[in-house]
């Protein structure tokens, strides 16, 4: 029996929804769906009325974005988040916090969503767009391409689409990763500082602030385990060597990097997680019709930067999306390739 919708930590109207996906080696695996649905008029009137909206959070995280479905519903979108097995509200005791050790897994998670949310059958009459951050932009990217035609538009805020210290380094280092994350892929990790990022939000004063939720997002970041590292630079390498997601996409993406090594004011203005130039030249490998938004002075999570980058963020996703969904689609079974 299908689990309820209840109230959400976020408050009204926001309401929630566990997802089990039975057992592994730690105990009950679930993942939480969270939606915010769009008010009467915004269902009847808004440009984007037939679309649903699912979004998946990057590592070390959860959703907590409640301007960000806000922005959708304004535009008559049901907005659906996703937090994925091992995170935020899917997190229980005894679990490692944020571990697989293969992005596939998530197959499990992203497939009970779109079942709750009415996206299961052939015969669809809403369209669908996926919006992922960071790793969530990296696993949405590759469940895209393994399952073209069944989403209509791809957005990617910072996606993690090659390791910062680029192809060379990563493709020196997957060998001797693969090996380790065989032989004990729940090791000790090295210690990483990694708090600076978390600091810089803390200035812009774009943190969540509720008490009670520090486990779900920690201001030095989840433990980076041998096996979990391996699974993102398998992915890694599968963009690549090149994928199709089979629909539009835009990528998000701040206009520099700064390194995370030592505090700067900089660090408030730029991202200080990912090489975006990098991410940048990788975004070009994941299908044929690609927009590439540069935003100034955006952090990381560029709809958490200061206010002016953050707008610039939701005015040029509204218009790209607007634009590329606007038109109204054809009736029947949805094809296996989504037109571009």
């Amino acid at each position: 029996m299908a689990e309820p919708w209840i109230p959400d930590v976020l408050g009204a109207p926001f309401e929630q929804r566990t997802l089990p996906l039975g057992d592994d080696a730690e105990g009950q695996v679930v993942a939480t769906l969270v939606r915010r649905l769009p008010g009467w008029g915004q269902r009847m009137l808004g440009p984007l009325r037939d679309v649903d909206v699912l979004y998946v959070h990057g590592w070390s995280d959860y959703f907590f974005q409640a301007e960000l479905a806000q922005s959708w519903n304004d535009l008559g979108a049901r907005f659906y988040a996703l937090d994925l097995r091992k995170y935020g509200r899917s997190l229980r005791d005894g679990q490692t916090p944020g571990y697989v050790d293969s992005l596939d897994a998530y197959d499990a998670d992203i497939a009970a969503a779109l079942d709750a949310i009415g996206h299961d059958g052939e015969l669809r009459s809403r369209r669908l767009v996926l919006l992922g951050h960071s790793t969530g932009g990296l696993t949405l990217t590759l469940w895209a391409a393994r399952h073209p035609g069944v989403a209509a538009a791809l957005i990617l805020n910072s996606p993690w689409l090659e390791l910062q210290t680029g192809a060379l380094a990563r493709q020196a280092i997957a060998p001797l990763l693969r090996a380790h994350a065989r032989v004990a892929p729940l090791s000790a990790p090295p210690a990483i500082e990694l708090s600076t990022y978390a600091r810089a939000q803390r200035e812009i004063g774009s943190l969540p602030t509720a008490e009670g939720r520090e486990r779900w997002r920690p201001a030095e970041a989840f433990a980076i385990l041998p096996g979990w590292l391996n699974a993102v630079l398998a992915g890694h390498q599968r963009i690549a060597a090149g994928v199709d997601v089979g629909c539009p996409a835009l990528v998000l993406l701040s206009a520099r990097s700064t390194p995370p090594f030592r505090w700067v004011d900089e660090l408030t203005s730029s991202d200080s997680v990912l090489t975006v130039d990098d991410i940048a030249r990788a975004a070009t490998r994941i299908g044929s019709v690609v927009t590439i938004a540069r935003i100034d002075r955006a952090i990381h999570d560029v709809f958490l930067s200061w206010p002016e980058p953050r707008a610039e963020a939701y005015g040029v996703m509204r218009a790209w999306a607007t634009a590329t969904l606007r038109a109204p689609r054809s009736a029947g079974p949805r094809s296996r390739r989504a037109s571009a």
